[in-house]
């Protein structure tokens, strides 16, 4: 016999899907300090919003059985502590993304964590996100991570903060203590441009002021929790900015097609515009916008196009496309406020990798202003930035790349981080604006060219990079190699560690900040004088790799030849000829290499001399 009912299902469950495509969408994030209950607080709001499926419910009641923090209740948090090592702990590591819906409104929630080591991932969340929930332990009020998330959200544009003081239950739910803490709050929220907050008291262990009004804090008149998320307003996507494409992908399916792929991260875009290219600032129209159901006329923000334009243009990955009357800027220098989420600290003239869109750059700190305490958001003069601080600084890329400001544009106007050597991201950043003397500034066209001035000196320019520890005998292989050199009629300069330090470098000391500013001029110097046609002779312990290649990098591939002086340190400090390291070791002398500051071996030089085993002639000979 036919079931009826089967053929109705289907439009059943299409007819629930458009309503729930119709509703607005909010992207929120819930942080704050470590314990304060946010992974908690999610967990009430997808089991009181009935968003949680029979199996779930089930496992979850095995999961807090075995390993849950709240007796014989369900550990809600379990819902959101999905890796093993955050459910051992009790603690959230990851960002966990949870969908639910209400009659209302649609949510995507983020859950991240407290501990201040995975701040980074706490910024992540934010960038995406229209609202944010601080939360706050009420026995505990304002912490130093409370006013970091609150600071973070503020830099990365979250335009709504809801303060939401939890375990209330604990306090006796008393709101002399709740309106202390909101108090405190909105005075700091003031100073990071927020001028009102939403304050909210509740227990999200006992699902109290969550979804539903409970006796025990019936002296609070504002909504629930869930009522302020449903009326929080959702700005449409504003498609009156300036059109920018950035483009991810060249399309090249075959032959006869040639587009241009990516997401418009602002502005609106129409078959017949003008647009322009960055940064080659080669100009076309646009002949036609395909998307994923056939072509369209016109396009808007947040859609993902593929561009053809009526002229054959080289347009590469990384490039920004935008309308012609209206372009992005384009520089190689910029004031950025940056937040730093790597062990290792942050140091200027350190080089590292900026992503910005789909375009990779080198990148240098040239100035640090200043960090930013986040308990006053006082500025403090600094010569770095370690884990978690947030600091505004000069930074200078080795070509131009297309932005806008921040604050006008979060796509093209923000940007990460990534260290050379691990390929890590170890910061995010956002473009305050682009210094104007970057564009004023052009290399002049000389006739006489660095091969003109080899050619003079029949020789190849080079320059040969002796590392190694103290007293392994690079200044004398150095120097050796130099005589023979010059005997052989060659046009050499040596740059000595020591010597170098009498004159261009006596300002610096041997911080780890001061040894990369040390090796970063030494490098340029050099790089001027194998410009000069000479063979340069580079002494320097330069303990450390990031460095090493930041000097390699500034010459082509077939001039730089890094030569290792590996020469153990019991040798070395047997040698000791200025009687360094028995200071050191006597704690006479700081931040000694090979001691108490780390040396980093080449892992891949172009000859590797052992002094243990050949003589000074000997390795100069090879």
């Amino acid at each position: 016999m036919h079931d009826q009912s089967v053929g109705k299902a289907p439009e059943a469950l299409i007819r629930y899907l458009k309503e729930q495509e119709s509703k607005d969408l909010l992207r929120f994030i819930t942080c704050g300090s470590v314990d304060d209950g946010k992974s908690t607080l999610i967990g009430r709001l997808l089991f009181d919003s009935k968003m949680i499926f029979e199996d779930q419910l089930a496992s979850l009641e095995k999961d807090s059985r075995k390993m849950g923090t709240t007796g014989q209740d369900i550990d809600l948090a379990l819902l959101l502590d999905g890796l093993e090592a955050e459910r051992e702990q009790g603690i959230t590591i990851d960002v966990a993304y949870r969908f639910f819906a209400t009659d209302k409104r649609r949510f995507i929630v983020a859950d991240t964590p407290g501990h201040e080591q995975y701040t980074r991932n706490m910024a992540t969340g934010a960038s995406t996100a229209d609202a944010a929930i601080i939360l706050v332990d009420a026995r505990k009020g304002l912490l130093t991570q409370t006013r970091r998330h609150s600071y973070i959200c503020s830099l990365l544009g979250v335009r709504h903060i809801i303060l939401a003081v939890n375990k209330m239950d604990l306090v006796d739910y008393s709101q002399t203590v709740f309106d202390q803490i909101r108090a405190d709050y909105e005075a700091f929220a003031k100073t990071i441009g927020y001028d009102h907050v939403s304050c909210l008291p509740l227990s999200a262990l006992k699902g109290e002021n969550v979804l539903h009004r409970t006796a025990a804090l019936d002296w609070f008149n504002g909504p629930t929790l869930l009522a302020k998320l449903e009326t929080i307003p959702v700005a449409d996507a504003d498609d009156t900015g300036p059109f920018r494409l950035p483009v991810q992908w060249v399309n090249r399916p075959n032959l006869d097609f040639r587009g241009f792929s990516g997401t418009i991260a602002a502005g609106r875009i129409s078959v017949g515009d003008p647009v322009v290219v960055l940064p080659s600032a080669k100009s076309s129209r646009v002949s036609s916008i395909v998307t994923f159901d056939g072509t369209r006329e016109s396009a808007s923000i947040g859609e993902a196009i593929t561009l053809t334009l009526e002229d054959e243009i080289d347009i590469s990955r990384g490039d920004v496309i935008c309308h012609s009357e209206n372009r992005a800027g384009l520089s190689d220098q910029f004031e950025a406020k940056i937040v730093w989420m790597a062990d290792e600290p942050l140091i200027p003239g350190r080089p590292y990798l900026l992503k910005s869109g789909a375009r990779t750059v080198s990148m240098v700190v040239t100035r640090l202003k200043y960090s930013i305490n986040v308990n006053s958001l006082e500025q403090a003069a600094t010569k770095r930035l370690e884990l978690n601080d947030i600091g505004v600084a000069n930074i200078s890329l080795d070509q131009q790349i297309a932005f806008d400001p921040y604050h006008d544009n979060h796509e093209t106007g923000s940007f990460i981080i990534i260290d050379k050597m691990t390929n890590g991201t170890v910061g995010a950043g956002m473009i305050d604006f682009g210094l104007r003397r970057a564009t004023n500034i052009h290399w002049q066209a000389v006739d006489v060219n660095k091969a003109a001035r080899a050619a003079m000196k029949a020789q190849k320019p080079a320059v040969l990079w002796f590392t190694g520890l103290s007293g392994s005998g690079k200044s004398t292989i150095a120097n050796l190699v130099e005589k023979r050199l010059h005997a052989a009629g060659r046009h050499t300069y040596m740059l000595d560690g020591d010597n170098i330090r009498h004159g261009l470098n006596k300002d610096l000391g041997f911080t780890e900040v001061d040894r990369v500013e040390n090796i970063r001029r030494v490098a340029e110097v050099a790089r001027l004088m194998a410009d000069a046609g000479l063979i340069v002779l580079v002494s320097f312990i330069s303990p450390f790799r990031s460095e090493r290649k930041m000097a390699r990098d500034l010459l082509p591939e077939d001039e730089f030849h890094e030569v290792f002086v590996d020469t153990p340190i019991a040798l070395c400090e047997q040698r000791d000829p200025k009687g360094l390291y028995k200071k050191a070791r006597m704690g006479e002398i700081k931040n000694f290499t090979g001691i108490d500051s780390p040396y980093e071996p080449p892992l891949a030089s172009e000859l590797t001399l052992e002094t243990a085993l050949s003589s000074a002639e000997e390795c100069a000979g090879r």
